[in-house]
């Protein structure tokens, strides 16, 4: 044991020079110090760590925001004009700066073990400083773009509040290691009983998180209702161009209940279904008509449009990383799409008894339907093979006179009101975004007699979130993905989630004693006498070559002394 003592030193002293070394650039012996940090350092300490709490939020709503990434896609061409997956860098950047500050965050709690001085490298905070403003400058863009999105982080939280709070307990926990150390070798007790006091109010924060977590899959398994219906937006946007014949088919083949679609009207009176305001994303207007590529898709009639590809850009674009899969039949497939008109979209639902659900979008001024758009959109569907049964009618103008025409068609609003005025207007369903309905919402428009359709879910997580919430139906721009969730991620009765939160804390507790127990008896036995450390507390601070020479010789010629040191008791 003793002739591998040398070895062991050896080792540490490396360990010890890399720590230092990446952390402040103190990659020699007599850089260190063991003497306590400056001010200015525990400032940028916590420079570090509220950059690296900030980025582990900012890294946390990217990963939940995935369910909505072609949402975010669509709000920066709508803005731009340009189509591109704008997530790419925004996840780059992310995932880069995470990943440094978590390292250096590593670094500086190894710092605190080893007792040494922190010292954070000039470099280092240009990195913390650059991290610090370019996640502040994406919050506030995100805030003022896509505000609504931040909603998705309390709906997360239902679906991963539990795990979340378990891997916190788990990680302060482990730093109850660190901290009993610090308690134990400080000699003032005031900032023993201040640092005490910050670690067990912390700890005891996360001991009582579970008593406001809500989560709608904490319950009795027997009280979940059927799995909810899936209906596609926009057909299967991620397995074929969107708003196509070719979508819907896929969408089918998924296993959906009804189809959900933006329609227009065209120049001569004819539905069809588009998104854009104007054809030059997902067709080629550009090279067909390019005088007119920015022209509003309602003012092109029947035969111009009938005349463009809607299937091409998919293939070019690859909005959702999807076409290297295709086979090269399903490639030509998609290169052959045109516009699809409401009347197709009617027609493929009364073949499969699917519902179908649209947004009409009203013409503009100079357009020839801009007065009668109500009427001459409710004639198509009157004249559609679908029984009016099947189609849920979303606009709002004229709705006395729509129920009187066609009392057959499910009224169904946009907005979310309470259950008496939507019944007061005949409505008996809802189309609302998954953020607009809350787990309460739903249930009282389900004890009101009022479906809930929330749209776009994409990701299982939201979809077992929803399923637990009791939501009969889901729009979602993945259906292949849905299909395959068969139960809700987790569930758990109330019992259980009691047990595992109690076992956790009594566990979590119980190691935080012994660990401060073990520190506390460790600091009170025998410490080594180091005469190399003592003679360099007693250099000169002031930085020379020669005393830093002098150092070294000294830490270098006796390194007998330093093995055979006698160990003198504490106190």
């Amino acid at each position: 044991m003793v002739k591998h003592q040398p070895l062991q030193v050896y080792e540490r002293q490396l360990c010890l020079s890399c720590i230092t070394g990446i952390y402040g650039c103190r990659w020699k012996r007599y850089q260190r110090s063991h003497e306590d940090t400056t001010k200015w350092e525990l400032l940028w300490s916590l420079i570090l760590l509220f950059t690296f709490c900030l980025l582990l939020v900012w890294f946390y709503f990217w990963w939940e925001a995935h369910n909505d990434y072609n949402e975010f896609n669509w709000v920066l061409y709508s803005r731009s004009g340009e189509w591109s997956d704008g997530t790419v860098p925004i996840l780059a950047t992310t995932a880069a700066g995470f990943t440094y500050i978590a390292f250096l965050m590593i670094l500086a709690l190894c710092h605190v073990a080893a007792g040494q001085q922190l010292n954070l490298h000039w470099l280092h905070k240009i990195g913390v400083v650059g991290a610090l403003f370019t996640t502040v400058g994406g919050v506030i863009s995100v805030s003022q773009t896509w505000g609504e999105e931040w909603d998705i982080v309390p709906i997360s939280l239902q679906a991963t509040g539990p795990f979340l709070q378990i891997g916190a307990l788990v990680a302060v926990t482990a730093l109850s290691w660190i901290v009993a150390g610090q308690v134990a070798r400080a000699e003032k007790t005031r900032f023993q009983v201040l640092l005490l006091l910050l670690y067990l109010s912390v700890l005891l924060g996360l001991y009582m998180v579970p008593l406001s977590i809500t989560s709608p899959c904490i319950m009795d398994p027997t009280d979940l209702k059927g799995r909810p219906d899936v209906i596609g937006h926009q057909g299967a946007p991620m397995l074929a161009p969107e708003n196509t014949l070719l979508s819907f088919q896929r969408a089918v083949q998924m296993n959906v209940t009804g189809f959900e679609s933006d329609v227009a009207l065209s120049l001569d009176g004819v539905p069809f279904l588009m998104r854009d305001r104007t054809l030059q994303r997902t067709t080629d207007v550009q090279k067909v008509f390019p005088e007119r590529r920015l022209d509003d898709a309602s003012l092109f009639n029947w035969t111009e449009l009938q005349s463009l590809n809607a299937g091409q850009w998919f293939l070019k674009d690859d909005p959702f990383w999807t076409v290297h899969s295709f086979s090269a039949r399903e490639r030509r497939l998609v290169a052959n799409q045109t516009v699809c008109s409401l009347e197709q979209l009617l027609k493929l639902a009364s073949l499969r008894n699917h519902t179908v659900v649209f947004r009409l979008r009203r013409p503009p001024l100079e357009h020839p339907c801009h007065y009668s758009w109500i009427n001459d959109t409710l004639e198509v569907v009157r004249q559609a093979s679908a029984p009016q049964g099947l189609v849920m009618w979303t606009p709002d103008e004229d709705r006395a006179l729509v129920r009187q025409v066609a009392p057959a068609l499910v009224q169904t609003s946009l907005e979310k009101h309470s259950p008496q005025r939507l019944h007061q207007q005949g409505i008996s369903r809802l189309l609302l975004r998954y953020n607009q309905a809350s787990t309460q919402d739903v249930r009282e428009f389900s004890r009101s007699n009022l479906s809930v359709t929330l749209y776009t879910v994409n990701e299982p997580w939201l979809f077992s979130v929803l399923w637990c919430s009791g939501v009969s139906e889901v729009s979602s721009e993945a259906p292949h993905i849905l299909k395959k969730v068969l139960a809700p991620v987790w569930l758990m009765k109330p019992d259980e989630y009691c047990l595992i939160w109690v076992s956790a804390d009594l566990i979590s507790f119980a190691v935080v004693i012994g660990i401060f127990v073990f520190q506390k008896f460790r600091s009170s036995g025998m410490r080594s006498y180091n005469p190399e450390q003592i003679m360099l507390s007693a250099a000169v601070r002031r930085s020379s070559r020669e005393v830093n020479i002098m150092k070294e010789k000294l830490i270098f010629s006796e390194p007998q002394q330093q093995r055979t040191a006698p160990r003198l008791p504490v106190g």
